[in-house]
Parts: C-alpha cells; sequence; structure tokens
C-alpha cells in the first residue's frame, strides 16, 4: 500500500478520459506532479483545462464512466489500494478538501457547528480540543463560532459559508490540503487573510495543492505553478519564475490577458475536449506557432539553463520574456 514517495501529493502518468455518447473525451493527458512537504502547488488555466477533474481523480471521486490511469500517491499511500471504507478514514485523517461550490459541500439538514466538531472529531480531535481549534481558526476568518454553530448552512451567506470550509482546512494538521477557487465570492482583504491562512497550512508541513484561476492569488501564494491547457500540463515552474517570464506561449497570453499587463485577451477559442486538435492543444490560438505544433503534442522538456521548469513546447526556445513583449493590440484583435 505504500508508495515509493511519501511526499503529501506524488501523480504520475495520470490520463483521466470520460466514455460519453459521443465518444471518449480526454480531460487529462500524462500529468506529472510532486508536492513536497510545506509547499504550495498551484494550479490554474481555463476553464475547462482540467483543473477540477485533477481534484477529483486524487479524491478518487469521479464519476462511473470514467477510465484512468497512471497513479496517484497521498502521504505516501496509493489511494487506488484502498476500498471504499478505508479511502474514507483516510480522507478525513490525512486529505483536506475545500470545494469549489461551498453551499453543496455542507449538509443542508445539519447545523453548522455540529457538522464541524464532528468533522473535527474525525480527524482525532478530542470534543474539547476540536472546539479550541474550529474557535481559532475561525477567528482569524472574521466568524464566531458560538454565533454560527446553531445556523444551517443556507442561513450563512456564499462569502460564510467559503470561510468555514477554509477554516476546517486547517483542522487536524492534514498532509494534504486541495482548495479548489477558496477565494470564491471573498472581497479583496479576506482574499489576503485565506491566503495566510493557507501559508500557515504550509508552515505546519501540509503540502497545499490550490487550484484557481485567480492568477493574482497564484503569485501571492508563490510555490510552485503548474499550468494546465486542453488537459494537458504545458508548463511547470517556480511561480515566481512563471511570473517574471513564463516559458509556454499560453502562460504568456494569459499575463497579458490581465489588466495592469495591457488587457490583451488570447486569440480564438479555448478548446474544446471533444474535438481537440491533432497537435498541441493551444497551437489553434498561439502566435508562434510553427509546422511541428500541428503533428504530435511535444513531450515534457527541461527549459534550457533551467532544470527546474518544464514545458510541453516544440519553440527551440520558449518565450521567455516578459508577457506583452511579444504581442501587439492589433494581433490580440
Amino acid at each position: 500500500m505504500t508508495a515509493p514517495s511519501a511526499d503529501p501529493l506524488a501523480v504520475t502518468g495520470l490520463s483521466v478520459r470520460f466514455q460519453t455518447r459521443a465518444g471518449p473525451v480526454a480531460a487529462l493527458t500524462e500529468i506529472d506532479l510532486r508536492l513536497p512537504a510545506g509547499e504550495f502547488l498551484v494550479v490554474v488555466g481555463e476553464s475547462g483545462s482540467g483543473k477540477s477533474v485533477l481534484a477529483s481523480a486524487i479524491l478518487r471521486a469521479l464519476p462511473a464512466n470514467t477510465d484512468l490511469a497512471g497513479t496517484i500517491s497521498v502521504a505516501g499511500h496509493d489511494l487506488a489500494t484502498l476500498d471504499r471504507a478505508a479511502l474514507d478514514r483516510f480522507r478525513r485523517s490525512h486529505l483536506a478538501y475545500i470545494p469549489q461550490s461551498p453551499a453543496t459541500a455542507l449538509n443542508p439538514v445539519r447545523r453548522v457547528g455540529s457538522l464541524l466538531l464532528e468533522l473535527a472529531r474525525a480527524r482525532g480531535l478530542s470534543p474539547a480540543a476540536a472546539r479550541v481549534t474550529l474557535r481559532q481558526a475561525l477567528a482569524e476568518l472574521d466568524l464566531d463560532l458560538d454565533r454560527i454553530a446553531r445556523r444551517y448552512p443556507h442561513q450563512l451567506s456564499g462569502g460564510m459559508q467559503q470561510r468555514v470550509l477554509n477554516a476546517l482546512a486547517m483542522v487536524g494538521d492534514p498532509a494534504l490540503v486541495i482548495a479548489d477557487e477558496p477565494t470564491t465570492g471573498l472581497d479583496a482583504d479576506l482574499v489576503d487573510v485565506t491566503a495566510a491562512q493557507l501559508r500557515q497550512l504550509t508552515g505546519r508541513g501540509a503540502g497545499v495543492l490550490v487550484i484557481t484561476h485567480d492568477l493574482r492569488l497564484a503569485q501571492r501564494l508563490g510555490g510552485r505553478l503548474a499550468l494546465l491547457y486542453g488537459g494537458y500540463l504545458v508548463e511547470s515552474s517556480p511561480t515566481e519564475e512563471f511570473f517574471a517570464a513564463p516559458a509556454h506561449p499560453y502562460g504568456d497570453g494569459l499575463l497579458a490577458a490581465l489588466p495592469e499587463r495591457g488587457g490583451l485577451p488570447i486569440p480564438g477559442q479555448p478548446v474544446e475536449l471533444t474535438a481537440p486538435p491533432p497537435g498541441c492543444p493551444f497551437e489553434p490560438r498561439c502566435e508562434l506557432r510553427i509546422p511541428d505544433c500541428a503533428g504530435p503534442v511535444p513531450t515534457p522538456r527541461p527549459v534550457p539553463d533551467q532544470p527546474d521548469r518544464h514545458v510541453r513546447c516544440y519553440l527551440p526556445a520558449p518565450p521567455m520574456v516578459p508577457a506583452t513583449a511579444h504581442r501587439s493590440t492589433d494581433a490580440a484583435r
């Protein structure tokens, strides 16, 4: 049952296919990721890039029409070897998940306090320790346990529901925390608080996987960044180096689309996974494409002189320049 790696998360060769009436849909293809203890791994990409599918695969929460290949190790355990009961116990004790839709994550017929205490106790805390830990975590997000304990989830605003789930992730020192769009519905001040709270988790030794479309949050967290497009991991880089000079043209386009960097949209439309292009999924939108890009999807390779960065790109030298440097307003129209 124990995998070679005891990192909070190690993903090797992960591919996810959905069998549909229209044929198979490749949601993820040959994903390799590693998240050490006490670090951030921030997964970014447009809607439909495969970010949430990745989280569902790690949680073993994919639908029945799924074909999955590859291995996923959490805290040194291959989750595919666990039966349902053992998997549930393992997730409660080793893994915390902050879902994208807080309204559907909280049991609507359970009072918030009862639900939180039950989940905290499932992570090994005594009733007294659970109350102390929950009270502290909620207070850091401007929530009072006594005021919300007797409320039902629908009696909390969306932002309050999100904060409740963020606080719950602090309980029990899980090895791996998966935060799927953890700043949904939060104002700027609470985004800063949430980022600080996630940093506390890494400070306790947890590996924190953050799935987000918010590039500003990604930059604020630091750590390592994984860029997904069309189900492929097209770039893996230290976050600081990505924002200084992305290695893949898609990353260059994402940064150039930020208002503070010119607000130039990426030409074309996101890839349709039911009818992907024959080559690189970004090829139809790429301003730097060459004939090779229409062939087989390139394999990941190290960025020249930067062995801690990898990119799926045929270009002899990826952009590696500040975003917008090679783009013009006319080209973006």
